[in-house]
C-alpha cells in the first residue's frame, strides 16, 4: 500500500510540474494573443522605442500602450530602461525578432485569412516587383542605384541598409527634387507588410521615377547579415 501510494503521490506531483511546465511555455503565447502586442513586435524590431512612440504608433493610448509593453516584459519577450524621464523598450534577444518573424510567415503560409488581409491592407501590388537581397546588395557595389529608407528617421538611427538615405514616409512628396532621376530607385521600410515602401513605389513612379521596392525589409536585411549602418 504504501508502495502504491507513494507511486500515485509521484505522478501526481509529476503531472503537477509537467503542467506548469507547459502552462510557461503557453504564457508566451499568450503574450502575443493580441493584434497590438503583435504589431509592438513589429515596431520593435526596427529598435528600441520610447512607451510614447510606440502608443503613436499602434494608434493606442499611452496608458494602454504601457499595459502591453508590461505583460511582453513580464513574458521575457521585452527589456526595458529609464531614459531620463521616459522608458523605452526593445526585443529582449534576436530571437524575439526571429519568433516573430516565423509566426508572421507562418499565418500567411497557412491562412487563407491572413493573405487576404494582407492584400486589403497593402493594396495592388502588380507592377511592384520586389528586387531580392542578393541583387541590391550587388548593384550597391556598383554604385548604379539611389536606396532610400521610408522609415521614421528614429528607426533609421537606430539601423539602415549600409548607404540608404533616410526619406520618411511622410517628407517623400516634399523631397524629389533630393532624388536624383537617371537612376534607379529602390525603398524599403519595416518588412513585407509595411505599406511605406509600396506607398512610396507608387508616388515615385507617378512623377516619372524608375522605381521598386525591397522584396522586405531592414529587419530581414541585417539578419541576413548584409552591410548596415547607424546614426543620422
Amino acid at each position: 500500500m504504501n508502495l502504491v501510494y507513494y507511486s500515485s503521490n509521484y505522478l501526481n506531483m509529476s503531472r503537477e510540474k509537467k503542467d506548469a511546465l507547459f502552462d510557461g511555455f503557453s504564457a508566451v503565447a499568450k503574450a502575443l494573443a493580441s493584434g497590438r502586442r503583435a504589431e509592438i513586435l513589429d515596431v520593435l524590431a526596427q529598435g528600441p522605442r520610447s512607451v510614447e512612440d510606440v502608443a503613436g504608433e499602434i494608434d493606442q493610448s499611452v496608458a494602454n500602450t504601457s499595459r502591453h509593453l508590461r505583460l511582453m516584459a513580464q513574458a521575457g519577450l521585452l527589456r526595458s530602461e529609464r531614459r531620463g524621464t521616459q522608458i523605452f523598450y526593445r526585443h529582449s534577444s534576436p530571437r524575439v525578432r526571429g519568433l516573430w518573424r516565423e509566426l508572421r510567415d507562418l499565418a500567411a503560409e497557412q491562412s487563407a485569412e491572413v493573405e487576404r488581409l494582407a492584400a486589403a491592407y497593402l493594396g495592388e501590388r502588380d507592377g511592384l516587383e520586389p528586387v531580392p537581397h542578393g541583387e541590391l546588395a550587388r548593384r550597391l557595389k556598383r554604385g548604379d542605384v539611389v536606396v532610400i529608407d521610408v522609415r521614421p528617421a528614429a528607426e533609421y538611427e537606430n539601423g539602415h541598409i549600409a548607404g540608404a538615405r533616410s526619406i520618411p514616409h511622410g517628407e517623400l512628396k516634399k523631397r524629389l527634387k533630393t532624388i536624383p532621376k537617371d537612376v534607379d530607385i529602390v525603398a524599403y521600410c519595416r518588412g513585407p507588410y509595411c505599406v511605406y515602401a509600396d506607398d512610396a513605389v507608387r508616388t515615385l513612379r507617378s512623377k516619372g521615377f524608375r522605381a521598386s521596392r525591397l522584396q522586405d525589409g531592414f529587419p530581414e536585411w541585417a539578419d541576413a547579415r548584409r552591410p548596415v549602418s547607424t546614426g543620422a
